[in-house]
């Protein structure tokens, strides 16, 4: 039954703007120096014709989206074509409802089409699912920013039955075997309560960064932000070390695991996880370098608090028994959890946790949140290295999901200077302090920016519709 709150959208506005590293960052087997982040501005109205403008923003990480031989240039230029196509389709999107409810319905109706009828175009490689809902995801959360504001509540309190129509169990199905039942619950269900406004921070130690003083050679930047991996943790009081490897090697990610802990330990650290970067065909590659962890540094192996999507992307095609790895630790599922479905079969093959991101588009993140914690399933939030606007929903994520530790926020490592006038009014969500982000500043409706006081000049839009 349609509510008088429904709303659809009317208008799109898309903006491209480009930012460069300070130091490279390792996705797998390739680097990023830069990248696009994809603005939207939606405009929605309601039955009786009010509207309100709301925003989103995304990274369009190539490396992470779309791994190929493919040059940098093609697949860069094919995710920006890919927004302005959703761009238009958006502006014209004729259905009514909470966001959550249209969001869900442009991801199963829309997105497929669109993603077929672009790839039968390409002459070389399509571009996988993952991509398309990242370039989706800018459009779908200021969807979600654009509800909250006009309703002048935060979009998080608009989770329930009193501004949706469907409940839960319209868009998700428990898995076999179990009591689990979606019927009359609503994702408020799931979410903490209050939200808290301080998260623990997770610092990405790339497989670039210099970590030892040996290891400068004079191409670091000297921009006054630390460079070694000691003087970061000492100047943001860091609790929390993701650590990427190579997953093709296991001597280098063996011997980088002991190097990074050693300094951790020295440093005070707590704790630590790895991020193999989908790159491991073998679950004995994981639980060797595990195990020899375990008997040579036990210490360390404790510190470990779990371990990040060592497997390929397509899950699906890629069926690996992981049982024996999260026997050892818990198993998160990071680029292969396009959406619930992909949780449901992920959790039959042995993973036990969920690393969530909002660059798969808000909708599709909280019903997987949903779905993974009805199922006693463990979650993170990662980082898909967020500036600007990007970092704010993404943060919002990560107090409301409750996740087994804070949230991986990396941007201050990368593009610092790139989030300057969001900083401004929101410092907290920008700088690491005492090892913690503060996100008392984000408050009123929809995400809370606070646009009005962001002093952010935007270029002029690549589309309009």
């Amino acid at each position: 039954m349609a509510k008088t709150t429904d709303i659809h959208p009317k208008a799109v506005e898309l903006f491209f703007l480009p930012v460069e590293t300070r130091v490279p960052l390792k996705f797998g087997k390739e680097t990023l120096t830069s990248v696009t982040c994809a603005r939207v501005s939606l405009r929605v109205e309601d039955a009786q014709g009010r509207p309100a403008l709301g925003w989103g923003e995304t990274p369009l990480s190539v490396q992470w989206v779309w791994p190929s031989q493919l040059s940098y240039e093609e697949r860069h230029d094919a995710l920006k074509e890919f927004c302005q196509v959703l761009a238009c389709v958006w502006a014209d999107f004729d259905c009514m409802g909470h966001p959550l409810e249209v969001g869900h319905a442009f991801i199963e109706s829309q997105l497929p089409i669109l993603l077929k009828a672009f790839n039968e175009k390409r002459i070389n490689e399509p571009m996988p699912l993952l991509a398309a809902l990242v370039c989706c995801s800018a459009f779908d959360i200021a969807l979600h920013d654009a509800f909250g504001r006009l309703h002048e509540v935060p979009t998080y309190e608009t989770y329930n039955a009193e501004y949706m129509s469907r409940d839960l169990s319209a868009f998700i199905t428990p898995a076999a075997g179990t009591e689990v039942n979606f019927t009359g619950r609503y994702p408020q269900e799931f979410l903490a309560s209050p939200r808290p406004n301080t998260l623990w921070a997770w610092h990405l130690v790339g497989g670039k960064d210099w970590i030892d003083p040996t290891e400068r050679d004079g191409s670091e930047p000297n921009d006054g932000y630390p460079v070694l991996l000691r003087d970061w943790i000492r100047t943001d009081g860091l609790k929390c070390l993701k650590i990427k490897l190579r997953g093709t090697d296991s001597a280098w990610d063996y011997d980088r695991l002991v190097k990074v802990g050693a300094i951790a330990v020295e440093e005070g650290v707590d704790w630590l996880t790895t991020d193999f970067n989908s790159t491991v065909h073998d679950s004995a590659y994981v639980n060797d370098i595990l195990d020899r962890l375990k008997t040579e540094y036990p210490h360390l192996y404790g510190m470990i608090l779990y371990v990040e999507q060592p497997f390929p992307y397509e899950l699906d095609e890629h069926r690996i028994d992981v049982h024996s790895v999260s026997a050892r630790k818990p198993l998160f599922m990071d680029e292969s959890a396009h959406d619930w479905r992909m949780v449901r079969l992920g959790r039959e093959l042995g993973w036990t946790g969920v690393a969530l991101k909002t660059c798969k588009t808000q909708t599709g993140a909280l019903l997987s949140l949903c779905w993974a914690k009805a199922h006693g399933m463990t979650l993170m939030v990662q980082d898909l290295t967020n500036p600007m606007l990007a970092q704010i929903p993404h943060v919002l994520l990560a107090a409301y999901a409750d996740t087994i530790m804070g949230v991986e926020t990396n941007s201050m490592q990368f593009y610092p200077d790139a989030s300057k006038p969001e900083a401004v009014v929101h410092p907290g969500l920008y700088r690491r302090r005492k090892g913690k982000l503060d996100l008392s500043t984000l408050q009123g409706a929809g995400f809370g920016y606070d646009m009005e006081k962001i002093d952010r000049k935007l270029p002029e839009p690549v589309a309009r519709f």
